[in-house]
């Protein structure tokens, strides 16, 4: 064979070891990413829909005023004890009830209820997400072992079943059952049952408190978080949505005739955001949140801008000193004024009592 035959041949054999090592190398880096997305696939645990959101907001600017900071799961989170431990006989029976009365509120006192037409339609589970058993849901962790005590609200020491009365008076706003009858009864075996033995120091109990800002919190912006966030399940207007047999709601109404009355906890801005920023929109938890801390104080100065039924206040915390300062209502034990005191900034108020303590 020539020598430019031999050249011509080696040409050839280099060309096609050097295609054969491009195809070997394609073929690897395919087979790599096939394997991580169907790795991906199977490992990576399904999103909620509150997820879907969050992953959407951060990725566009516009949609939060600053990042969203997932909390980490920790084992001094409070746990509810499992319903398989509730003992049988009357006890059991008791407790059960008093659970359905939690759930199903409306159906026993609600403007149909079986027992008497005493509230406004919302369940105490509206406002105690799963039964009063959820982290930072306004949960019943330590609420039993609590009572009884002194209440800064009346100026005097109460049982359990004053908070209770003042559920149904505020945050149903209707009138109380008696305090001695078996649903009252059935709510604290309940209650007693679901909470801690004694009181102590449980993490994720009640709401969280958030921090204050450093400015009022704005309902205007809250307006806008509203329409995008809230008002698919509790309507444009706050007015909820009725479940089947209009006897109940689904989502609860945020205002107006049948939603909490003036004085319920709810109505104080730390309550609302504190439970917002840990619950809202439906499926978010303290793990995952998807408001940031600003978000939820705007959006609870919305809510609670919007119109609702008034409760007379003017006995509530004789003794001035310790009522709270984000109170929508006077008087107070201070030269602050009413909308600071409605809608912040509390750092200042809460300086000035710190500083006044006796």
């Amino acid at each position: 064979m020539s020598k430019t035959n031999l050249d011509e041949t080696e040409k050839i054999l280099v060309h096609n070891a050097r295609s054969a090592v491009v195809i070997a190398l394609l073929f690897i880096v395919c087979s790599s990413i096939l394997l991580s997305v169907f790795l991906g696939n199977n490992q990576a645990p399904e999103r909620s829909s509150a997820a879907q959101q969050l992953a959407g907001a951060q990725k566009d600017p516009e949609k939060t005023s600053a990042a969203v900071v997932a909390n980490p799961v920790s084992a001094q989170f409070w746990k509810a004890p499992d319903e398989n431990t509730i003992p049988a006989g009357k006890a059991g029976e008791m407790i059960r009830y008093g659970k359905d009365l939690i759930v199903n509120t409306a159906k026993y006192f609600g403007p149909g209820g079986s027992v008497a037409a005493i509230t406004n339609g919302m369940n105490c589970q509206n406002c105690h997400l799963q039964g009063g058993t959820k982290i930072f849901a306004n949960n019943y962790a330590v609420f039993f072992s609590s009572y009884p005590k002194k209440s800064n609200r009346s100026g005097r020491v109460v049982p359990a079943s004053n908070r209770i009365a003042e559920c149904f008076e505020r945050s149903l706003a209707g009138k109380v059952p008696d305090p001695s009858g078996k649903e009252v009864q059935a709510i604290l075996a309940y209650l007693k049952w679901v909470g801690a033995a004694k009181k102590t120091q449980v993490f994720g109990a009640g709401y969280q408190r958030i921090k204050y800002l450093d400015r009022a919190a704005d309902p205007l912006k809250g307006k806008v978080l509203y329409t995008s966030k809230c008002a698919s399940c509790h309507g444009q207007h706050g007015e909820g949505v009725l479940a089947a047999g209009n006897q109940s709601y689904t989502y609860p109404p945020l205002w107006g005739e049948h939603s909490y009355n003036d004085a319920a906890g709810m109505h104080r801005l730390s309550n609302f955001a504190g439970f917002v920023k840990n619950n809202m929109p439906f499926g978010v938890t303290y793990q995952n949140p998807q408001l940031t801390d600003e978000e939820s104080w705007d959006l609870a100065a919305f809510v609670n801008s919007q119109p609702r039924k008034h409760k007379d206040q003017h006995q509530d915390y004789p003794d001035l000193a310790t009522k709270p300062i984000d109170s929508p209502f006077g008087p107070y034990g201070d030269q602050f004024a009413m909308e600071q005191h409605k809608y912040g900034p509390f750092k200042p108020i809460a300086d000035y009592y710190k500083s006044n303590k006796k």
